[in-house]
């Protein structure tokens, strides 16, 4: 959320989506940015739908902190299943596993970064993921991918992008070919 106004100042932007929940004195800026700059902006979507494609926000509970409130958007293309976790942590999986059947997804944005909090073996075990794609930065601060968390995954064909970089999903006649762009930097 702390570069989005960056983000703002180098693409065109049509549409903002913000997480369920109160906004915090960021969103409340980046707001005014908006509003500024005629972008429009809206919150607790429970679809949204580009063309044929219908994606889901999952995520329909608020909760006392941001990270949970994250977005969960489900989404199938051609015949693979995709869920991003967003910040969730393992109480928002727990209620994703009561209220949805999730079983056998195909591709996984692990939730925050592969940290400790989210991807609990019992939300694992029940989406059973073939993929999971870790969006971290390389010798971040916080550690993460978390060690016991990527063995969770173990059983999925894992993606990082502070190993692989950027990391592309194609979906081409029913098939999903996946792309790594390491980047090499020579100094």
């Amino acid at each position: 959320m702390g570069s989005s106004i960056n983000l703002l100042d180098n693409f065109k932007v049509e549409s903002v989506i913000f997480n369920k929940g109160p906004c915090d004195e960021l969103e409340n800026t980046l707001i005014e940015v908006l509003e500024e700059n005629n972008i429009n902006y809206t919150s607790d979507l429970r679809e949204l739908r580009l063309d044929n494609v219908i994606f889901f926000f999952l995520n329909t509970k608020v909760y006392d902190n941001e990270n949970d409130n994250s977005s969960v958007i489900y989404v199938t293309l051609g015949n693979k299943d995709f869920i991003f976790m967003g910040d969730a942590s393992i109480e928002v999986e727990k209620d994703l596993i009561v209220r949805y059947d999730l079983q056998n997804i195909d591709v996984l944005k692990v939730g925050h970064h592969g940290s400790k909090t989210s991807s609990s073996k019992e939300f694992i075990d029940e989406i059973n993921p073939k993929y999971s794609f870790i969006s971290v930065g390389k010798n971040n601060f916080y550690g993460h991918p978390n060690e016991e968390v990527l063995n969770i995954l173990d059983d999925s064909k894992i993606y990082r992008t502070d190993q692989s970089g950027s990391i592309i999903f194609e979906i081409k006649n029913n098939r999903l070919n996946i792309e790594v762009c390491t980047l090499k930097i020579v100094l």
